[in-house]
């Protein structure tokens, strides 16, 4: 199925960020032009992005410099997601974060309590650290080799896209680590469904209305096709047609780029 059509009765748009509605710092022509269309025909749009080393607040202030206001409200994130499990199965845990300060706040933001203090590490939470260093490194490694304690990842994607290129990700770092001590985490973000879930739970929209839009098959569109949701693949971004052919995932729909939805939305 290619037929836009599917998305005439949607009534929630959860979007991914980089590489989606903009890259780095370049916010894509058609982003605002789409983004008001939603909201004057009735409908309701959030951003979803596995990308946890900004926190909810670091986003709101980035889209302001793009010229797109945005609430707290308009966000589901990795980050959110992790608070979410945690407090669901590690609710008075004391964390190690390797991650950025950012990360850190939200997740205190949501009531927990961070420690490098290595004794008192009852859980591990590592995210797409751009503030990496090999002390944080050799501290989970230390902590992983020497009890089980659980470990828990933001999102598996491996690297993050850039104006220039790509640069790693948490996958990656949940590579080195899983090098040095064999160990895998839990991994809350996307493809995982929760963060549609929690979305839809939030708005208390459908899954039949709601469709998943981004420019990553394994991550993105997987979430999607998770949670039952209509899934979008923009070729915006990280994923190719190769990419898109040699997948097994399949997204309802393929576009070069987000704006065609503006068409639908005004029809």
């Amino acid at each position: 199925m290619n037929d836009i059509s599917i998305l005439k009765d949607v009534q929630l748009f959860l979007f991914d960020m980089d590489g989606t509605l903009y890259l780095g710092n370049r916010l894509f022509s058609f982003t605002k032009e789409l983004l008001s269309a939603i909201k004057a025909t009735g409908r309701r749009y959030m951003f979803m992005t596995n990308n946890s080393s900004k926190s909810v607040a670091d986003y709101i202030k980035k889209l302001e410099k793009l010229g797109i206001t945005a609430e707290r409200e308009d966000f589901i994130t990795s980050s959110q997601a992790t608070a979410y499990y945690l407090k669901k199965y590690h609710k008075d845990a004391k964390l190690y974060v390797c991650g950025t300060v950012s990360l850190i706040k939200e997740l205190e933001y949501e009531g927990f309590t961070v420690t490098d203090k290595l004794n008192e590490v009852d859980c591990i939470v590592i995210g797409n650290d751009t503030e990496l260093t090999f002390k944080k490194l050799e501290d989970m490694c230390k902590i992983l080799l020497s009890r089980d304690v659980p470990y828990i990842a933001t999102n598996p994607d491996y690297v993050c896209p850039t104006e220039y290129g790509s640069v790693p990700d948490c996958g990656s770092f949940c590579d080195m680590i899983y090098n040095a001590t064999k160990k895998r985490p839990v991994v809350i973000g996307k493809p995982e469904p929760l963060m549609p879930i929690l979305a839809m739970d939030h708005t208390g929209v459908t899954k039949e209305r709601t469709v998943v839009i981004g420019d990553r098959i394994y991550t993105d569109v997987k979430s999607g096709v998770n949670a039952g949701t209509i899934s979008v693949l923009v070729l915006s971004g990280e994923t190719t047609v190769d990419i898109l052919n040699e997948s097994d995932v399949k997204p309802d729909l393929v576009l070069d780029d987000c704006s065609p939805i503006i068409g639908v939305l005004r029809n």
